[in-house]
């Protein structure tokens, strides 16, 4: 009776820890899409944005406006000829899994000649075909100590 218990309280564990190991390994690819795409963002680069945005995304931006995937990729078309350079990174990245959804916040820090912006940022992603996009995604204007 012992060694049955000892067993399957073993076999438990087992269980356990193989899924703590696939939700950090979900948790870092959803980082490396994060951080390619904040790459891609910088570099105005419409694939990196296309990768990063799910087909039915909802987006809110800072400015209080909502608006889709299409919208989306059609004033980055505009922005991409009328602009400079902003170069994006995230601060205080926290991912949380709920199966084949997850909730990231973090702050976005924009950095352009000299000059820092920031955005609390917060999005859902869901897990389609083996590829995790954004299907909603909440942009506000933060201060430097947010």
């Amino acid at each position: 009776m012992f060694r049955r218990l000892t067993g399957v309280l073993l076999a438990c564990l087992v269980c356990m820890l193989s899924v703590e190991v696939e939700a950090a390994d979900e948790q870092s690819e959803i980082k490396a899409l994060l951080d390619d795409f904040l790459i891609g963002a910088s570099e105005n680069n419409p694939a990196a944005h296309n990768k990063f945005w799910a087909e039915d995304l909802v987006y809110t931006s800072s400015a209080g406006e909502r608006f889709g995937k299409a919208e989306l990729m059609a004033e980055l078309d505009q922005e991409k000829q009328n602009s400079e350079r902003v170069d994006y990174s995230a601060q205080g990245v926290n991912i949380r899994l709920y199966g084949n959804v997850a909730v990231v916040t973090f702050k976005l820090v924009g950095h352009q000649n000299n000059q820092y912006r920031y955005y609390l940022n917060s999005g859902t992603l869901v897990k389609r075909f083996g590829q995790w996009q954004a299907v909603n995604w909440q942009a506000t204007h933060a201060s430097s100590s947010s």
